[in-house]
C-alpha cells in the first residue's frame, strides 16, 4: 500500500484490529530500523508583524498631512530635482550658506525658540544608524523607511568621505513613530544609545502640529563640538514624499549643518520647501563641513578663510 495517498478512516475500530493482525506477520529478522522513524516536531511560525491600529488623533494628522503634501506639490514645492538652470549659485553664495547654516543652530536646547551662533559641530567616529519602528507602522512601509534610510546612509557617508553605515552598536537612532507610540519608541531609543538626554526626549514627546520631524545630536565626550550620539524623529503620519524629505533633511542636520537659511537655493536647508531631497548644492555642503582643513570648534571667524578656498575648489571657481 502507498501510504502517501490520501485516505479516509471509515471505522477505527475495524482498522486497528487490523493493524494489530498485521503485526503478527511481520517477520522478526527484519531490521526495525527501516521503521518509518517518528518526525521532528515543525517549528512554530513566527506571529506576523500586525500594525497597531491608530487614535483618531493619528488619523486626524494622517489627513492633515496628506493635504499640506498635496497643496505643496500643486505650488510646485517640493522638488526633487536637486535643481538646475533656474539655481544658480556661485563660490561666494556657496560660502555664505555654509557659514549660516554651519554655524548657527535652528533652535535652542528645547526646540522651543530659535538657536544663535555656534562652533562647528560634526562626527568624529564612525555614524552607524537604526531605524526603530513604533507598532503603528505597517510591515511594508517598515521595509521601505529601512530601505529610505540605508540608502542614504550610503550617499552620505560617499559625500562627506566620513564613515556612515546601517549597524551595530548604534549611535544614530532614526525613530519612526506616530501619535500613539512616540513616547514609546523614543524610550527604546533612549536605551539604545548611551548619552542621548532626557530633556530633549521631554520636549520632542510632544511635537508641535506642523512639525514633520525633527533631529537632536549630542556631544557627551572630552571634545563639546564632536557629536557623539543623535536622535530624528520623523512621524510616522506623514504621505510617501513628506517623509522621504525628513528622512534627508534630519539625517543631513544630523550630520552638523544644523540650521535653515532662507537664502540657501537650492537646498533642503530653507523652510520654504522648495526642495524635498538633497540637492547637489547640499552635497556641496556636506563635502565642506568633513574637509580636513575644518576642525570641530572653530568659529565662523576662524573658518571663513579655509570654506571661501574649499567653495571655489568645489564649484571651479577662480581660488
Amino acid at each position: 500500500m502507498d501510504l502517501h495517498r490520501p485516505f479516509r478512516i471509515l471505522s477505527a475500530l475495524p482498522l486497528l484490529a487490523a493493524l494489530l493482525a498485521a503485526c503478527d506477520l511481520l517477520d522478526p529478522n527484519v531490521d526495525a530500523s527501516l521503521k518509518p522513524q517518528a518526525r521532528p516536531t515543525p517549528p512554530v511560525a513566527a506571529a506576523p508583524v500586525v500594525a497597531r491600529p491608530t487614535s483618531e488623533k493619528s488619523a486626524s494628522l494622517r489627513s492633515y498631512f496628506a493635504q499640506v503634501e498635496q497643496a505643496q506639490l500643486s505650488q510646485g514645492l517640493l522638488r526633487q530635482d536637486g535643481g538646475g538652470a533656474d539655481t544658480p549659485f556661485t563660490a561666494d553664495v556657496l560660502a555664505r550658506n555654509f557659514e549660516r547654516i554651519a554655524f548657527f543652530n535652528e533652535y535652542d536646547g528645547s526646540f522651543g525658540g530659535a538657536g544663535g551662533s555656534s562652533p562647528l559641530n560634526r562626527w568624529a567616529s564612525p555614524v552607524r544608524m537604526e531605524v526603530l519602528f513604533g507598532d503603528s507602522i505597517l510591515p511594508s512601509q517598515r521595509r521601505a523607511d529601512t530601505t529610505a534610510v540605508r540608502d542614504y546612509a550610503r550617499r552620505l557617508g560617499r559625500v562627506t568621505g566620513h564613515p556612515v553605515t546601517m549597524g551595530s552598536r548604534p549611535n544614530f537612532i532614526v525613530v519612526v513613530a506616530g501619535e500613539d507610540d512616540r513616547a514609546e519608541m523614543l524610550a527604546k531609543a533612549a536605551a539604545r544609545v548611551p548619552g542621548i538626554s532626557q530633556r530633549s526626549l521631554a520636549s520632542v514627546r510632544e511635537m508641535p502640529r506642523d512639525t514633520y520631524c525633527l533631529v537632536a545630536a549630542y556631544a557627551t565626550g572630552a571634545n563639546p563640538n564632536v557629536y557623539t550620539a543623535a536622535l530624528a524623529v520623523v512621524r510616522a503620519e506623514n504621505p510617501d514624499l513628506l517623509r522621504l524629505s525628513c528622512i534627508h533633511e534630519e539625517l543631513a542636520q544630523g550630520m552638523g549643518l544644523s540650521n535653515d537659511s532662507p537664502d540657501a537655493r537650492p537646498s533642503i536647508f530653507n523652510d520654504d520647501d522648495e526642495f524635498a531631497l538633497l540637492t547637489r548644492h547640499d552635497e556641496l555642503l556636506l563635502k565642506m563641513l568633513y574637509d580636513d582643513r575644518l576642525q570641530p570648534g572653530m568659529s565662523a571667524a576662524e573658518a571663513a578663510p579655509i570654506t571661501r578656498i574649499i567653495a571655489r575648489e568645489l564649484t571651479g571657481g577662480p581660488l
